[in-house]
């Protein structure tokens, strides 16, 4: 298994637009050929702004087998994936209001006057409109800094000195986990483990301002690139957790179904539950047996975190090549 270090405003990282990443990640293995073995199947897997690094490096990989037959690609699989600007980003708002995070007035001014991929694209050019602040404002007055965008459903941590009375016992999910994973990483011992490069970095934050990351990158689509891989050949699996309001499902799903349109791909599992256990793991559909959509059910914006068993599934799944479970 090889870990690649590379998502949206990640913290321990420096700024580099993603193709210039995945150019250069691919580099670093062609140098250490021996991870590198035709015979082993290869798979690519990722999550959030995987949806941008993962089919580029996989497409670079595709490229190069064309002069070099080096890499067994099998498949990749993205989750919550940001796969296209506006689609992804604009989803947001009938998540929220779907969910019952804002009102029917408020979803009338987030749909009709400033959506949301308006007010990123106009928030990172430093141009913001006053219509855009006014509805923002609106929206985040409703959806409250008491509710995780992340999972919309988990519980605040009430505070980091709290942490560990706030997690009950049969609650799966540490809602603290945010606050220790800060504590943690300031630990000079783990920076150090990490090879952390902290230059001008005196402290480890969540999305450090000392670092000038290259934010219009997400405006670029990838969806594309995705295309590319499914027409050669490469199974591609996109899933979401159904409780993250950052890269709803909502916008995957459209994505992944016009995506299938586009190529001219047949339906071959039509859209039904999966199981995990005895228990409802999500939906999924799948297109010419190349291109699937997942949901998982009670998943958070990190499937495998919140969601570790049924993510367990989906993946063995993906990985035999099989569909995902019709019965339980």
């Amino acid at each position: 298994m090889v870990y690649v270090f590379r998502q949206f405003c990640l913290k321990n990282s420096f700024s580099r637009p993603d193709s210039a990443t995945a150019s250069g990640f691919l580099k670093t293995i062609l140098k250490r050929s021996s991870w590198i073995n035709h015979e082993r199947s290869l798979f690519i897997t990722g999550e959030s702004y995987a949806g941008h690094y993962v089919p580029q490096l996989a497409d670079l990989m595709i490229q190069y087998n064309k002069k070099h037959h080096l890499f067994n690609l099998r498949g990749i699989a993205i989750g919550n994936p940001v796969l296209e600007f506006s689609t992804d980003f604009n989803s947001r708002a009938e998540y929220f209001w779907s969910h019952g995070l804002i009102s029917d007035s408020t979803f009338k001014l987030f749909t009709s006057y400033c959506n949301y991929s308006r007010y990123v694209s106009e928030y990172y050019r430093g141009s913001m409109s006053s219509i855009c602040s006014k509805v923002m404002s609106q929206v985040n007055t409703e959806t409250s800094r008491f509710v995780d965008k992340y999972d919309v459903t988990l519980d605040v941590c009430i505070s980091s000195v709290l942490s560990q009375s706030k997690v009950q016992v049969g609650e799966s999910v540490d809602v603290c986990v945010e606050d220790e994973t800060v504590n943690y990483l300031n630990r000079r011992d783990v920076q150090e483990a990490l090879h952390a490069r902290l230059v001008g970095v005196r402290e480890w934050t969540v999305c450090s301002n000392v670092l000038d990351y290259q934010m219009l990158d997400v405006e670029k689509p990838t969806i594309n690139i995705v295309g590319s891989l499914v027409e050669a050949g490469v199974p591609v699996l996109v899933y979401s957790g159904d409780q993250d309001s950052v890269i709803p499902l909502t916008g995957s799903r459209t994505l992944v179904s016009r995506l299938a349109k586009r190529l001219g791909l047949r339906t071959s599992v039509p859209y039904r539950v999966w199981f995990a256990g005895q228990q409802v793991g999500g939906w999924t559909q799948v297109y010419g047996n190349v291109l699937s959509f997942a949901t998982v059910r009670g998943a958070a914006h990190e499937v495998p975190f919140s969601q570790p068993e049924r993510s367990l599934v989906l993946f063995k799944a993906f990985l035999d090549g099989h569909p995902l479970p019709e019965e339980f």
